[in-house]
């Protein structure tokens, strides 16, 4: 039986931050016959991006550099540019080209999102890079004794017992959803989320004022794409369920269409490297609790054949082709 070609465009949403957007997009990109928008976090504060964040007050740029690398026509050359740091210069050191461009673009143009524009258009991207709010907002957690951790950057890399869960995540400082990102979703055949660690890159989108409530009324299916690894201080021994609990805890049940679980086999060197940095395989336990509720389970290789454990960019790009095509309903 063979696929269905794509007759028409079809419209792709992704919604995340960090590596996991980075390789749908960057696995995506390249097909002519996709509409694509990435809806990126706007809580970073750590590394170069907390530094620019905090000396010239403009919203963090390092989500949005590594969606416009994805996104670009020559991705190498691209990628090898922005993601160059500078090892010397007391003032630039540790800064990404990506980062200074950016920053530089939203003084000269006077303004985020043109400076984005103008960037995009500088490195011929093939698509739209959308933060996911102009406020200027930080995340914050509740650990379940109660203790408030803020700021993304002591989440991501915690100081305090980490072995202690997290209870909820909210924001400071406002959050109210891009109109723009309003626009994307609304208009999307489907919204992808994920994958990517789940309190600092997927959560912090969904606290966003509007973005539960244009999901839940969007047409749109929406695709979750569940971690291969679990994250140290933020999803300790989870399992796929816990992982589709703590999305449904904002989203709300009901609304997930379809997830996508990997199921190739992990190098058990590679395992164990993770293991250090107390991170431990995602299993699925209980699939009949998820189809019961309306999701479609779809278990495949998605292992990349690298020295990481991440997705590969071309095995989910065309799983995600297969749902665009009509092949998976």
């Amino acid at each position: 039986m063979r696929k269905q070609p794509l007759e028409t465009k079809c419209n792709i949403t992704t919604i995340g931050g960090g590596t996991g957007t980075f390789n749908v997009l960057s696995g995506l990109g390249k097909d002519g016959r996709l509409n694509l928008a990435a809806i990126v976090t706007a809580t970073d504060s750590g590394g170069s991006t907390g530094e620019l964040r905090d000396e010239f007050g403009i919203l963090p740029p390092g989500d949005v550099r590594r969606a416009i690398v994805a996104l670009s026509e020559d991705t190498e050359v691209v990628r090898r540019l922005f993601e160059y740091r500078f090892k010397e210069g007391k003032r630039i050191a540790g800064h990404t080209i990506g980062n200074l461009l950016l920053t530089a673009l939203t003084d000269i143009m006077g303004d985020f999102e043109r400076g984005i524009e103008e960037l995009s258009e500088m490195f011929n991207v093939h698509g739209k890079v959308i933060p996911v709010t102009l406020d200027n907002v930080s995340l914050g957690v509740t650990l379940e004794n109660k203790e408030k951790i803020l700021g993304e950057k002591n989440i991501d890399v915690p100081k305090h017992d980490a072995s202690i869960p997290i209870r909820d995540a909210f924001l400071v400082g406002g959050g109210r959803l891009n109109p723009r990102a309003k626009e994307a979703i609304e208009n999307s055949d489907y919204v992808i989320i994920g994958p990517g660690d789940l309190y600092t890159s997927i959560i912090p989108n969904l606290l966003c004022k509007g973005m539960v409530e244009v999901l839940r009324g969007s047409m749109a299916k929406i695709i979750y794409v569940c971690n291969i690894m679990t994250k140290h201080g933020e999803t300790d021994g989870f399992a796929v369920e816990d992982f589709v609990r703590v999305l449904e805890q904002y989203l709300g049940e009901g609304r997930i269409d379809y997830l996508l679980v990997n199921n190739g086999k992990l190098r058990a060197s590679l395992v164990q490297k993770y293991a250090k940095e107390g991170k431990a395989p995602v299993r699925l336990k209980n699939k009949s609790m998820l189809t019961c509720k309306g999701i479609k389970v779809v278990e495949r290789d998605f292992t990349s054949e690298t020295d990481y454990i991440r997705h590969d960019p071309h095995k989910l790009a065309n799983t995600i082709k297969d749902f665009a095509s009509g092949w998976i309903r």
